[in-house]
């Protein structure tokens, strides 16, 4: 076997593959055998009818057909690991000959990844956020956790800002009642906007007892997008008390003695948080600012169908369970479908030169993944999508992927490298020093920035 191979693009490529006949005896072979199973010759038994007898019978065509077709993907492969290509996606075949007895030539047109030159990056410089601590911050931190052990007593007045209301609810749509338009016992805090729209405005001033009806536009279910009718009765009115801030509270909500102890603790949390939150902003502006260095053509094709899945996901899955269609989802983000459209191709083409541009990186830097990081990443994976470890773990390997998480995590390591070379100051002027972090932890949040990155579009209603 012979083969060429010509640069249409960065991105493409044509195979001129040439194939002496003799090269096909094997699938030749199978061919008549495969016929032999599947057709019947008086005068032979199945599976014993003889070559000769089977062209004549079913014309050398046939064989050939069958012949060719199982020798292509093997004589392709050769094609491709003989030059070296790194291909993308299916290729379009063309045999341009085949002559019986003497050859068999083709082309492959096909998608390769674009040679990539990574420049020097350690002049990287990026700003982000200064960890500041306020004692508001720590103020509004106790006094969520306070909410969480607020108490509530009935009591017999009309319903105010922040009572805890129980509800009937009724809905009807063009005067009939819903399937899923009913709902009893509900249990509302006033003023959190939990419910529907419109629905505390209805309920403050009713007491026990009281009952009212309202419009709203249903955000969910059978009928979501659509004006309701809703029938509102309130079945009890409970005023919540919370508790002192002191010491005893401390005790009762943590495993302080103190107010102040619990304060203290807090003020930690936050300063851990934002800590994660400066270098997961850190992560994602260095690559920007690397993506920004590095030319990168993007296959056509590639990109074609990554915007094609990116929309079906968002249409067909993340929508749907929200009980939305693109229309009431674009109205309610305040986006026309142009800027839409635009949007995800923007998004589609940065996935595409990230992955690129950490796989060229990768084998620049010689990465490897060991089973702790890889571990540490699948523990990650599986809490972000709401599955058990072990649940997860079993999903990857039926469905194949653990190679695809094995190439997260190298990429979040490439991008680790990147972020360690680079200059990251706050927006006080001071350094940030990033080499703190745990090398394993550092590299399994570089990867979900990686993952983020290229991952569809999540919709936020």
């Amino acid at each position: 076997m012979k083969s060429a191979v010509e640069n249409l693009n960065p991105t493409r490529v044509r195979l001129t593959v040439e194939v002496p006949f003799e090269e096909l005896k094997d699938s030749l072979d199978a061919a008549y055998k495969k016929i032999n199973q599947q057709v019947t010759v008086k005068g032979f038994r199945k599976g014993k009818i003889p070559a000769r007898v089977i062209d004549q019978r079913f014309g050398r065509g046939a064989v050939l057909e069958e012949a060719v077709n199982d020798a292509l993907p093997k004589f392709y492969t050769e094609a491709v690991n003989e030059a070296e290509l790194n291909v993308l996606g299916q290729p379009e075949v063309d045999i341009t000959e085949l002559k019986d007895g003497e050859t068999l030539n083709f082309t492959a047109e096909v998608d390769v990844r674009p040679a990539i030159e990574i420049p020097d990056y350690s002049g990287i410089e990026v700003e982000v956020d200064a960890i500041e601590v306020s004692d508001e911050d720590i103020e509004k931190a106790v006094e969520e956790l306070r909410e969480r052990f607020a108490s509530t007593s009935p009591v017999e007045r009309a319903a105010q800002d922040g009572d805890v209301v129980t509800l009937d609810l009724e809905a009807k749509v063009d005067g009939e009642v819903l399937e899923d338009g009913v709902a009893s016992d509900v249990s509302y805090t006033i003023g959190s906007g939990e419910l529907l729209e419109g629905i505390d405005e209805a309920v403050k001033g009713l007491e026990a007892g009281g009952e009212t009806t309202f419009t709203s536009e249903l955000k969910g279910g059978s009928a979501a997008g659509k004006e309701a009718e809703v029938t509102v009765k309130v079945s009890q009115v409970a005023a919540r008390e919370l508790p002192e801030l002191d010491d005893d509270f401390a005790q009762l909500a943590s495993e302080f003695d103190t107010l102040d102890e619990l304060k203290a603790d807090s003020r930690k949390r936050l300063e851990n948080m934002k800590e994660y939150d400066q270098a997961t902003q850190a992560q994602e502006r260095v690559l920007e600012k690397l993506l920004e260095l590095v030319e990168v053509p993007v296959p056509e094709k590639l990109l074609e169908d990554e915007i094609n899945t990116r929309k079906h996901n968002l249409e067909h899955h993340q929508l749907g369970q929200m009980g939305l269609d693109l229309a009431k989802y674009l109205e309610i983000q305040g986006k026309t479908e142009e800027e839409w459209d635009a949007e995800t191709k923007d998004a589609a083409v940065k996935g595409i030169k990230t992955q690129f541009v950490l796989d060229e990186l990768v084998n620049k830097e010689k990465l490897n993944v060991n089973q702790e990081e890889l571990t540490e990443h699948l523990m990650r994976r599986a809490a972000s999508s709401g599955m058990s470890p072990d649940q997860f773990a079993q999903a990857v390997v039926e469905g194949g992927q653990v190679p695809m998480l094995v190439g997260e995590v190298a990429r979040g390591k490439a991008l680790a490298v990147v972020v360690e070379a680079a200059t990251v100051k706050d927006t006080n002027g001071e350094i940030v020093d990033l080499d703190d972090e745990d090398e394993t932890e550092g590299s399994t949040e570089s990867a979900e920035v990686v993952e983020s990155e290229a991952a569809e579009d999540k919709p936020e209603a």
